[in-house]
């Protein structure tokens, strides 16, 4: 008898079994403009044009990084979805976009549809989270590509804001005031240090962190926290946001800049906020300098949003409503375009 795909490594079958599995997780996400369905060529999304006077598209695109070698070591997949999903949301939503879509690409060596759900699901619920349809992907599948039992997930989102609503940070100012949104930990930046630590210190995934009541493999798996909602509670209010910031690597040193025209600069006040147990943690057991965890980490920050003098009190407090801890971390001053810690 001939050679078959499947003995070349490529199961036709299981992808077919993978795809019947993950359909109503998808269809779970449709929002109506969705007219597509799950396994066709493309995916097809009309845009709503009564809802809009001058829509612009915007995009974005990230994965998971090596976190993912987290989820390699405890064999739990539920929740790197989530991640990849917040990556690339997180990302168009600081110009001011809402979520329209979503699409995954999942690749690996040897598919495991059992594992890959695990996958999807995350994704499906970061997606309702999001509030953004899940309307396609890509599931590879290479032989000899990967080590046994590992895979690599990138995302691509794409949303909608109008023209004249766009978010570009050029109206910030001397006066402004800086709020940050907390994170859910490590969120998906950092680790390759994380890991060298653990690797240095000989640490188990399973030791349990009494300060924060879950093990280390447990905290180091949070997923990444979505701020659609956040956005979204201030929009329908009366606060005027000029400026936001995804802190992902290279913290909020290296992330908040990139919104600030070239005459102003970031004064962060380091105490204005509670860093989270678990950063301490990493950084006395690696020795790691603290200027290099600012530049590494959220530290505690996931996202910042600039708004003028005398509306941080009422931003933090409708972002409280909304389910966000929210501090003013903060303020704008003149100068050249940086971060200067106090």
């Amino acid at each position: 008898m001939g050679l078959t795909y499947r003995d070349s490594g490529v199961d036709i079958e299981e992808a077919d079994r993978f795809v019947r599995l993950i359909t109503p997780m998808a269809k779970s996400t449709f929002r109506p403009e969705v007219l597509s369905d799950i396994g066709s060529f493309n995916a097809l999304f009309k845009l709503d044009l009564k809802r809009y006077r001058q829509p612009v598209l915007v995009s974005g695109t990230d994965g998971v990084g090596t976190k993912l070698k987290i989820a390699f070591m405890l064999n739990k997949h539920d929740t790197v979805g989530i991640d990849l999903v917040a990556m690339c949301v997180n990302d168009i939503l600081t110009c001011g976009a809402e979520p329209l879509f979503f699409l995954d690409y999942i690749a690996t060596g040897k598919l495991s549809s059992d594992k890959a759900v695990d996958i999807i699901k995350g994704i499906a619920e970061g997606c309702r989270e999001a509030g953004c349809s899940l309307i396609g992907g890509e599931t590879a599948e290479m032989p000899g590509f990967y080590q046994e039992g590992e895979y690599d997930l990138c995302g691509f989102a794409v949303g909608v804001v109008e023209q004249d609503e766009i978010i570009t940070g050029r109206d910030i100012k001397k006066g402004d005031l800086i709020i940050g949104i907390s994170s859910n930990g490590l969120h998906s930046n950092g680790y390759s240090l994380v890991r060298h630590i653990i690797t240095r210190r000989e640490l188990s995934l399973s030791q349990y962190l009494n300060e924060i009541g879950m093990s280390l493999g447990e905290e180091l798996l949070r997923p990444t926290r979505i701020y659609v909602r956040a956005f979204r509670a201030l929009k329908e209010s009366a606060i005027t946001v000029k400026g936001m910031a995804h802190i992902t690597g290279g913290g909020i040193t290296g992330n908040l800049p990139r919104i600030f025209p070239d005459d102003v600069f970031a004064v962060i006040y380091k105490d204005s906020w509670p860093v989270p147990f678990i950063f301490r943690f990493l950084q006395r057991l690696g020795e790691v300098p603290e200027d290099e965890m600012f530049r590494t980490f959220n530290m505690g920050i996931g996202y910042i949003i600039i708004v003028p003098e005398g509306q941080a009190e009422g931003a933090i407090g409708i972002l409280r409503k909304a389910g966000y801890t929210a501090y003013q971390i903060g303020i704008i001053e003149k100068g050249n375009k940086g971060v200067s810690y106090v």
